[in-house]
């Protein structure tokens, strides 16, 4: 195979070193793709880590309950921002220990596209109303320059305007030339 796929029961580097060692053992050259999968709690993995590696220093881990780092109560501590860096670097941090080839996320639009979803759902159907949708989706698209703003281009409509314009002009669209609404997006 040109490339292994490992996975681990969690995203721990020296897990995955261990892993790869004796992977290397057999195949020396191999080139490993790591799955950073989206079925770890990398929040709580990683804040138990930082937890278990002050403690196993002697550090004072009496303000933290083990059992419940995940709460927003410790998304502001010491603990929480030590793991959020751990968690940052631990691309750079597992191809340097472990000699991980390539990075991926499986299924990462599966999640992004269910949060946003969920997210204007409640933002659309309660208080803020179509603004939940301008604010939170159609103003970002237009500000970052995300081209599916312009939908009707994406999905190729403005090829077939185009061919109807040039036959019979700007009277062959009800929306054509000047009134097309692709045009709104034209400034930024």
């Amino acid at each position: 195979a040109d490339l292994l796929w490992i996975e681990t029961e969690k995203p721990h580097i020296e897990q995955i070193a261990g892993m790869v060692d004796r992977v290397r053992e057999v195949i020396p050259n191999a080139k490993l793709v790591y799955n950073n999968s989206p079925s770890f709690n990398w929040t709580l993995n990683f804040r138990q880590q930082v937890f278990d590696a002050w403690q196993e220093a002697g550090k004072d881990v009496s303000a933290y309950d083990r059992a419940r780092l995940m709460s927003v109560d410790y998304d502001e501590t010491d603990l929480a921002k030590e793991a959020d860096e751990r968690i940052r670097t631990f691309q750079y941090d597992a191809a340097q220990r472990a000699g991980i080839f390539h990075h991926l996320i499986t299924l990462p639009t599966y999640h992004t596209a269910a949060l946003s979803t969920d997210n204007l759902a409640k933002e659309y159907f309660g208080d803020q109303g179509m603004l939940g949708y301008v604010a939170g989706v159609q103003r970002k698209e237009i500000r970052q320059g995300i081209a599916c703003v312009k939908h009707q281009n994406m999905a190729g409509s403005d090829m077939g305007d185009d061919h109807k314009e040039y036959f019979a002009g700007e009277a062959a669209l009800k929306a054509g030339g000047v009134h097309n609404t692709m045009n709104q997006f034209a400034a930024g």
